[in-house]
């Protein structure tokens, strides 16, 4: 039980590193370097605030499933993980990545036409699929969750 302890505050201090370096990246870095990107190439300034849009809101989305990791965090600290508070959270993040996954295909689809040099679209490929996979891992994962979540309830029924 030690270790488990351990992980978890450990986890924490990561996910408000994490979370704290986002903050900066959201109100510092990427308007910044879209703004840089524009004076230096002023054919495609029109570009600068969607793109600070939509990189601010993928931002925006793994701070959310940072929130939701946190939530779960504590209630594994409590011993209420199997229960369904922990579906409530699981599902903002399943629809969080869905989110993000549908606005990274728009950016996929979008660069992807007009693209003269394919690097950008095999990231932004890269990216897709690994939310993708992301995604439906969750998906096992709630399954998972919801079946524990049942067999827990039937056993303190049975206790």
């Amino acid at each position: 039980m030690t270790s488990h302890r351990w992980v978890v505050a450990a986890l924490r201090i990561f996910l408000i590193l994490l979370f704290a370096l986002l903050l900066f990246f959201q109100f510092f870095s990427l308007p910044g370097e879209f703004a840089h990107r524009a004076e230096l190439n002023p054919t495609s300034a029109h570009l600068q605030i969607p793109a600070t849009a939509i990189t601010i809101f993928w931002v925006l989305c793994v701070q959310a499933v940072i929130v939701c990791v946190w939530k779960l965090l504590t209630l594994v600290a409590y011993d209420r993980i199997f229960s369904e508070d922990s579906l409530v959270w699981v599902n903002i993040i399943l629809g969080t990545l869905a989110a993000g996954w549908v606005s990274l295909f728009g950016v996929f689809v979008f660069i992807g036409f007009r693209a003269t040099d394919p690097a950008l679209p095999l990231i932004l490929g890269l990216l897709l699929a690994i939310v993708t996979v992301i995604g439906l891992l969750m998906i096992v994962m709630r399954a998972l969750l919801r079946q524990a979540t049942t067999l827990r309830a039937d056993m303190d029924q049975v206790i």
